[in-house]
C-alpha cells in the first residue's frame, strides 16, 4: 500500500499529538504513524500505577494510525519526497508513505535506558526499568533498590514502601526537592519576575518545609530550580510524600553503585548490602537513529538534535522534530507551533 499525504508525524505522544493538532487548525494534511495501539503509550502503558495521564485528545482532531512501525524513513532527493516504509503490524505488511515533510515525534523517552554496572550480568533478582514498574505488590517485605532519584525514582520508591518493601534509593547528585505547590507558584511568578528571583523565593519555601537534607544524604544544587529547567532540561522533584519516610528512616538514601556479585551490592562509599530487587529509574534513550536513514545533519549520534533549543527543531528537506528540547509540555507545544507555522508559509506562503 502506497499513500501520499503532505505531512508524515511518527510518533503518537504528547508531541505528535499537538503537531497533528496544530496542522489540523491550519488545514494541513497529515499522517500521524504510532507503532503502539494507543496514542502517549508511554504514559498510558507504560507507567506505574501511581502516575496518571489527563491529555484531552478528543479536542484535537487528531486519528493516528495505529501499529505502525516505522522501519526507515529515506529523502528522495529527485522527486523532492520523504518515502516512510512502516510495518502494519496488524495486516503484517509494509506499507509506504510519501510526504513533502516530515516530523520525528519519537522524542527522548523511546526506549528504557539501564547503564553498565560492573557485574550487573551476575545479579540474581528481579532487575527491571521504571517503564516495567506497575506497583510494588510483589516486592512487599523484599529488599528493593531504586536506582535514580529524579521524579520517576522517588515516587517509584514511595510507592514500593507503602506496599512494605524496604526500599533504598540511589541518590548521586544534589536534587531540588519541592512540592506541586510551589511548582505551580514558581511557573506562574515566572511570567512576570526573573528566574533568579523565582528560584530564590521558591528555595526559601522549600528550604522551611524540609529544612538542611543533608544528613539524609539529599543535597540541593548550587544554581536553582527553574534555572536548571531552563538550562538542563532536569527537573526538580515533587514530592508525593517521600521525603518523610525517608527522614523517619523508611526509605534509605544510597550513593552510586560501585559493583555487583551475585546480590551482593556494594556502593562508592564503601558500603554493600544484599538485595532482592533493582528497579532502575535512570531515564530514556532515542531511538530514532535506527530508522531515519537522512537526517540532514539533525541529529547526534545519541539521536538527539546537534544543535540547541531553540534552533534544534527544523532542517533543510522539510525535516523537524519534536519533543526533544527536554523542556517538557512547555516545550513540546512551542516545538509544535513553529513547526505547523513552518510548513503553513512553505504550503500556502503565508
Amino acid at each position: 500500500m502506497k499513500q501520499e499525504t503532505v505531512v508524515v508525524i511518527v510518533g503518537a505522544g504528547p508531541a505528535g499529538i499537538a503537531t497533528s493538532a496544530c496542522l489540523n487548525l491550519l488545514s494541513i494534511p497529515n499522517i500521524v504513524l504510532e507503532r503502539e495501539d494507543c496514542y502517549a503509550s508511554l504514559w498510558q502503558k507504560k507507567a506505574y500505577d501511581r502516575l496518571k495521564l489527563h491529555l484531552a485528545k478528543s479536542f484535537f482532531n487528531v486519528d493516528p494510525l495505529y501499529q505502525r512501525s516505522v522501519e526507515s524513513a529515506c529523502y528522495d532527493r529527485v522527486a523532492q519526497k520523504w518515502v516512510v516504509t512502516a510495518k502494519n503490524m496488524n495486516l503484517d505488511l509494509v506499507e509506504e508513505y510519501v510526504s513533502e515533510f516530515l516530523v520525528v515525534a519519537t522524542g527522548e523517552s523511546s526506549e528504557g535506558f539501564i547503564p553498565n554496572v560492573d557485574g550487573l550480568d551476575t545479579f540474581k533478582g528481579s532487575v527491571i526499568h521504571s517503564i516495567e514498574y506497575e506497583n510494588g505488590k510483589k516486592f512487599g517485605d523484599k529488599d528493593v533498590l531504586v536506582v535514580g532519584a529524579g521524579n520517576s525514582g522517588m515516587e517509584i520508591a514511595y510507592d514500593l514502601c507503602t506496599w512494605g518493601a524496604h526500599t533504598s534509593v540511589v541518590v548521586r547528585s544534589p536534587v531540588h526537592v519541592l512540592t506541586k505547590e510551589l511548582v505551580q507558584l514558581g511557573m506562574y511568578l515566572l511570567k512576570y519576575m526573573p528566574c533568579t528571583f523565582v528560584d530564590k523565593m521558591v528555595l526559601m519555601f522549600s528550604k522551611l518545609l524540609y529544612g538542611d537534607m543533608g544528613g539524609y544524604g539529599i543535597q540541593r544544587p548550587l544554581n536553582g530550580p527553574f534555572w536548571l529547567k531552563q538550562k538542563t532540561g532536569r527537573s526538580p522533584v515533587i514530592d508525593v510524600g517521600t521525603i518523610s519516610k525517608i527522614k523517619t528512616g523508611e526509605i534509605k538514601v544510597v550513593k552510586a553503585i560501585a559493583a555487583v556479585k551475585g546480590n551482593l551490592i556494594k556502593f562508592t562509599n564503601g558500603q554493600q548490602k544484599q538485595f532482592d530487587a533493582i528497579v532502575f529509574a535512570t531515564g530514556f534513550r532515542s531511538t530514532v537513529r535506527r530508522w531515519l536513514k537522512d537526517d540532514g545533519g539533525l541529529f547526534n549520534e545519541k539521536g538527539m538534535p546537534k544543535h540547541k533549543s531553540p534552533n534544534h527543531w527544523k532542517r533543510e528537506d522539510g525535516l523537524y522534530c519534536v519533543g526533544f528540547a527536554s523542556a517538557g509540555l512547555f516545550g513540546i507545544s512551542n516545538d509544535a507551533k513553529n513547526i505547523a507555522n513552518d510548513i503553513s508559509q512553505i504550503v500556502h506562503g503565508n
